[in-house]
């Protein structure tokens, strides 16, 4: 692996709209050179392999984000009830499978019927599909799977031809919902997902369904593609999540990064996929895992990952105590925490691109009027900078930093709450990291 190492900031703008086609779909035996059921042999992978598409990042569903009554019950929730959502392609292929998590939940998770299609108008965030496209999904030839507590399901390949840059429908029925109202989700979809009472998989409309901005037991969807098709993951917090970005326009940070990304012959054939939460923290259980005890189920087990993009710790620095002790100790923590990252990641013989932490000045939660915990973020960025550790620095702080005060973001990317960004903002992050970075070697 190359220890070569460089600092980026603005780099150059391109976009490109998402491509939404309609095809003949086969269901059944794979064509020649994609591994069925039985196993992904050598011979298998010197054709192609699977690789991560798209994922959300599972975490234990606080109250405020379970599905609303009646789908929610005490100790019962979704019984008999349609979950309609939709996820974006970030690599395509002819074959697919989908990735469902227990991981959080408090009684085994009964899937009684699964499907995906095409959504109507090709878009995000819809009820509807496309007539003629769905199909059901198996898991190890049956219809319907009861999903372990703490455990993950990968469903059986299917042909079903995917577009990078398209839109896919997933839908599920639980006859008997899961019986516990400890459930496993990703609140900050930024993506509007569908309930409905009773089974309605096959329904092309779904009149009268009750929306929600969350994705529910969906956790990745991987693609059967190309050998040299590669991801990276993006280990992150709010920021990464998307926190300002526009409900169903699929603007964050990394969604632009893929626009650019896609539009380049050398870098066309990159996913990029997401794995970051809101109030995510680096050492400490926030909202969800920490990133340093999540890194394995993210990233390391993520099919087909070949670089990790690491922006994440100012949740750490703003819910330390505002002390000049308490922040030393933050810091350094941090600094080990990346270290260890670096280290185990390197070890699977992935690359590690490091982002330094943005401003929150103005952000009354975590701008305290001493600037101990700025002090802190100073010096986690120098860390970041000039330790040689990451295999290139991106400096995210340079990007959005406002110039005329340096602590504070550009107004013109700013959200408004001084801490997270705008699509404006969000476009400046994605056109400061390099395609070259991701360009196959």
């Amino acid at each position: 692996m190359s220890k070569k190492r460089s600092v980026w900031g603005l780099g150059a703008v391109a976009t490109l709209a998402a491509l939404v086609v309609s095809a003949p779909f086969m269901v059944g035996a794979l064509a020649h050179g994609v591994p069925g059921a039985a196993g992904d042999g050598a011979a298998a992978r010197t054709r192609g392999h699977w690789v991560v598409s798209w994922t959300s990042m599972p975490q234990l569903t606080e109250p405020a984000n379970l599905p609303p009554a009646p789908f929610t019950q005490d100790n019962l929730v979704l019984f008999d009830s349609t979950l309609r959502q939709t996820l974006r392609v970030t690599t395509g292929g002819q074959h697919i499978r989908l990735r469902l998590s227990n991981a959080f939940g408090g009684a085994p998770l009964p899937i009684t019927a699964a499907s995906v299609a095409l959504p109507a108008g090709g878009r995000a965030g819809v009820s509807g599909i496309q007539a003629g496209t769905s199909r059901p999904v198996t898991f190890s030839g049956r219809s319907s799977i009861v999903v372990p507590i703490g455990a993950p399901v990968v469903s059986d390949p299917l042909s079903f031809p995917v577009p990078a840059g398209s839109n896919l429908t997933v839908t599920l029925y639980l006859a008997e919902g899961q019986a516990s109202n400890n459930i496993t989700s990703h609140p900050g979809s930024r993506t509007t997902s569908y309930l409905l009472s009773g089974n309605h998989v096959q329904d092309v409309d779904l009149p009268g369904a009750t929306p929600v901005d969350h994705w529910y037991f969906i956790s990745g969807l991987e693609v059967w593609t190309r050998p040299d098709t590669a991801a990276v993951a993006m280990l992150g917090d709010s920021l990464t999540d998307g926190r300002g970005s526009t409900t169903n326009a699929n603007n964050r940070w990394p969604d632009q990064l893929f626009d650019r990304l896609h539009a380049r012959p050398g870098t066309a054939h990159v996913a990029v996929v997401n794995q970051a939460a809101g109030g995510n923290r680096v050492l400490n259980e926030g909202l969800g895992p920490s990133a340093v005890s999540r890194l394995d189920r993210d990233v390391l087990a993520q099919s087909g990952v070949e670089w990790l993009f690491v922006f994440e710790g100012i949740n750490d620095i703003g819910t330390a105590e505002a002390t000049e002790a308490a922040q030393k100790a933050v810091a350094d923590d941090l600094i080990t925490a990346y270290d260890q990252i670096i280290t185990r990641t390197h070890a699977q013989g992935i690359r590690v691109y490091g982002a330094t932490l943005t401003p929150f000045g103005g952000f009354t939660l975590y701008d305290d009027p001493q600037g101990t915990r700025e002090a802190a973020r100073q010096a986690v960025n120098e860390w970041i900078r000039t330790s040689h550790r990451f295999d290139a620095v991106v400096d995210f702080d340079q990007v959005v930093r406002d110039p005329a005060n340096p602590r504070q973001l550009l107004p013109a990317a700013d959200v408004g709450d001084h801490l997270h960004l705008n699509p404006a903002g969000y476009r400046m992050l994605a056109d400061a990291v390099p395609a070259r970075l991701f360009e196959q070697r």
